[in-house]
């Protein structure tokens, strides 16, 4: 079959292989949270949510993800959306790449597939920031495909259940699991796999102790009563983040603020934001005056930007750019979380 590297007798793999599915699938009907793509499913409507939930709690993703389909209700809408007003409505969420993905991804069903996503979950990956994750989602829940959908709370569930030790960081998990996930899929493929991403994110949780009493698969858990369970799965400790040090200029001139963009590649690509220099300056290194706004530290993927921040009164911003009133700011143009600091300083000084 596969190795899962675990204890387990084949015998005891295939049996909780068979009853794991409808035991979950009957307290997920049960007990699954009422959430707006939930409701009123379309494959435009979790294709967006799938989008949004990576790398975001789902608490976070709810007020985002219903102004988005307020203002964007068809994928013909979002191919056609301005990008400073999918910028906008994509603000503190972060990872803005996944919004420059999903236009080009609507640009994509809009003139090759009729203004539908596909139904086939090859062709899904072919869509910009779709990958297998992601189209095993839309996939399984808006078209009722049997694939597997595995993510984080899929690897620790299967983990915890089977007392696998395999390190999910590995290349070989990812092949392992998928395997495991897509031969136990019942003939609710959808639901199953939400499922067992409920149960990950509510039950099977993963900071702290899982909450195993109130698991409806606990007696087929090959971890529940014994120590494995907080130790599974196995994680191999991630590299120390890079380090990178900004100065941060907040230029203002007669009441609006200097916005640049950022390069179209790299971190927040295509972005505005304020003026950085490299490094870490002190106010007695300026030749003009300028008002100290304090330290701030943003954390990225495998990058921490350490910053300090300064209001700079001068119409002579060292770079190119465009001058912005606070309304327009506020209205119009998308500041990534990373500036909020000084974005929300902006305001106390000259709103």
């Amino acid at each position: 079959m596969f190795d899962l590297q675990t204890a387990l007798t084949k015998s005891e793999i295939e049996m909780k292989m068979q009853e794991v599915p409808s035991l979950l699938l009957a307290w997920y009907h049960q007990n699954r949270r009422i959430l707006p793509w939930r409701e009123e499913v379309s494959p435009y409507r979790v294709w967006i949510s799938e989008i949004m939930l990576q790398q975001t709690r789902v608490r976070a993703v709810i007020p985002y993800y219903e102004r988005f389909l307020k203002t964007l209700p068809t994928v013909s809408d979002l191919a056609q959306a301005d990008d400073d007003l999918l910028k906008k409505l994509w603000e503190g969420l972060g990872y803005y790449s996944r919004v420059r993905h999903l236009k080009a991804a609507a640009i994509k069903v809009m003139e090759e597939f009729g203004g539908e996503l596909p139904a086939d979950y090859k062709l899904l990956q072919t869509l910009p920031g779709i990958g297998e994750y992601t189209a095993g989602a839309i996939g399984s829940i808006a078209f009722g495909l049997k694939v597997p959908v595995v993510d984080g709370n899929v690897f620790r569930v299967l983990a915890r259940v089977f007392a696998s030790h395999i390190d999910i960081t590995k290349p070989q998990a990812k092949t392992v699991f998928t395997k495991l996930a897509a031969l136990m899929l019942p003939d609710t493929p959808g639901d199953y796999n939400q499922a067992l991403m409920e149960l990950g994110a509510t039950v099977c949780v993963p900071n702290g102790a899982p909450l195993c009493e109130a698991c409806p698969i606990k007696n087929l858990c090959a971890s529940y009563n014994t120590e494995l369970a907080e130790l599974l799965p196995i994680k191999s400790e991630k590299p120390p983040r890079t380090v990178q040090e900004y100065t941060v200029l907040i230029y203002c001139h007669d009441g609006k603020v200097f916005l640049q963009k950022r390069p179209e590649k790299g971190l927040l690509a295509g972005m505005w934001g304020f003026v950085m220099q490299e490094g870490i300056a002190e106010p007695q290194h300026f030749e003009f005056p300028v008002v100290p706004l304090g330290k701030s530290k943003h954390i990225f993927t495998h990058i921490e930007w350490h910053m300090v921040g300064y209001m700079v009164f001068s119409k002579e911003a060292s770079a190119d750019g465009i001058w912005v009133t606070p309304d327009e700011l506020s209205g119009k143009y998308a500041i990534p979380a990373a500036y909020r600091k000084y974005r929300d300083a902006i305001g106390e000084n000259i709103g």
